[in-house]
C-alpha cells in the first residue's frame, strides 16, 4: 500500500544531519557554585547543597554593578583579561558569563581575582553584550577604574618639595598607551617625580599603559594639563628648565649643563616629534646623539636615554 501524498503521517520527521549534536552534548564543565568565593557564607552553604543534589547547574545570576562616572575601561576577552590580572591592574569587577565553560584561564581569572579582593559579578550573555558595546568577551571582562590623575599644580609642588631636584617628564603627542607605559618604567627607574601629559589628543593610563609600566603607575604621579604649553609655561615660572628632545636639535643631550637643577623634560611623537607651541616654551632644544643608521628613536626608548644623562649628570656633580 502506498501513502497518499497529502497525508499527514506519509512523510519520515526530518532530522537535522546531526548539525545540532554539540547542542544535544550539552556544555563543558563550569565552576560549582560551591567554589564561586564571592558567594556570602549563606549563598555558598546553599549552593553546595544543590551542588551535592544537581551537579554543576549554574548559580543565580547576581546583578551586576552599575557603571559609575569617569572613564572607565572594560578590558575584554579571556587572554587579555588574565594578562590584566596577573600584571595586577586594579578591577572594579570582574565580569562572568552565566555557565560560561570554565577552561584554565577564567579559572585562574577567578582564582586571581579572588586573591586581590575583585568582587566577581555573574552576568548574562545579553548584559556582557551590552557592557562591552558589542566586543567580543568569550564570556570575560573585567571593569577597569579612572585613573587617579593628580593637578598639574600638585605634581610641581611636590616635586619642588622633594629632596633631590625636581624631574618631571612631559609627554608632546604620544598617543600610544604602550609608550606611556614604558616611559612612565623609565621615569621610576630614573628618579622622575612624575609625568605630565595633554588632557586631550594623547594616551592616558589605560590598562595597556598599567601593564607595560610593570605597575609603576601605581607609585608615580601622572598629571593630566588642560594646555600643555600653558602648564610649561607655569613650571618655567616656577624655576624648572624645560628642556625639549629632538632629532634636529643642535645641542647634545649630553652637553646641557643645567641638568643638575630642576628639570622638565619634555618628549614628542617619533613621527611629528614636538609642536611649535611645545617647543616655543622650551628653554632648550636638544637630541640625542645617534649614528646614521637610524633616523630617530620611538618616546620610550628617547625618554630612557634622555633621563639616564640627567641621572649622570647629577651623580658627577654630586
Amino acid at each position: 500500500m502506498t501513502a497518499s501524498k497529502g497525508g499527514r503521517g506519509s512523510r519520515a520527521p526530518k532530522g537535522s544531519g546531526g548539525k545540532g549534536h554539540r547542542a544535544l552534548e550539552g556544555r563543558k564543565d563550569t565552576i560549582p557554585a560551591s567554589q564561586r568565593h564571592w558567594y556570602g557564607k549563606k549563598q555558598a552553604d546553599r549552593a553546595a547543597k544543590r551542588d551535592a543534589k544537581f551537579g554543576d547547574a549554574p548559580a543565580p545570576r547576581a546583578v551586576a554593578a552599575r557603571r559609575g562616572r569617569g572613564e572607565r575601561e572594560m578590558v575584554v576577552g579571556r587572554n587579555p583579561v588574565v594578562e590584566a590580572l596577573r600584571a595586577r591592574v586594579p578591577a572594579d569587577a570582574l565580569l562572568l558569563g552565566v555557565s560560561v565553560d570554565a577552561d584554565d584561564r577564567v579559572k585562574e581569572a577567578v582564582r586571581i581575582a579572588g586573591d586581590l579582593g575583585v568582587p566577581v559579578q555573574e552576568a548574562g550573555r545579553a548584559e556582557l553584550d551590552r557592557r562591552t558595546e558589542g566586543a567580543p568577551h568569550q564570556g570575560l571582562a573585567l571593569v577597569v577604574p579612572p585613573f587617579p590623575y593628580v593637578h598639574p599644580g600638585e605634581l610641581l609642588e611636590s616635586a619642588m618639595a622633594a629632596e633631590a631636584p625636581a624631574l618631571v617628564v612631559a609627554l608632546d603627542g604620544i598617543t600610544d598607551p604602550h609608550n606611556l607605559g614604558a616611559v612612565a618604567r623609565s621615569a621610576a627607574a630614573f628618579g622622575a617625580h612624575g609625568l605630565l601629559i595633554p588632557e586631550r589628543r594623547a594616551a592616558g593610563v589605560t590598562a595597556a599603559a598599567w601593564k607595560t609600566s610593570a605597575g609603576t603607575l601605581a607609585r608615580l604621579p601622572v598629571a593630566r594639563a588642560v594646555n600643555l604649553t600653558r602648564t610649561l609655561e607655569d613650571y618655567r615660572r616656577a624655576g624648572l628648565f624645560v628642556v625639549g628632545l629632538d632629532g634636529t636639535a643642535e645641542a647634545d643631550i649630553d652637553a646641557v649643563d643645567l641638568l643638575t637643577g630642576p628639570v622638565v623634560v619634555v618628549v614628542g611623537s617619533e613621527g611629528r616629534g614636538l609642536s611649535r607651541l611645545v617647543r616655543e616654551r622650551c628653554d632648550l632644544v636638544a637630541r640625542i646623539p645617534m649614528g646614521p643608521a637610524a633616523e630617530s628613536l620611538n618616546a620610550s626608548v628617547a625618554s630612557g636615554v634622555a633621563l639616564y644623562e640627567v641621572s649622570r649628570s647629577r651623580s658627577r656633580s654630586a
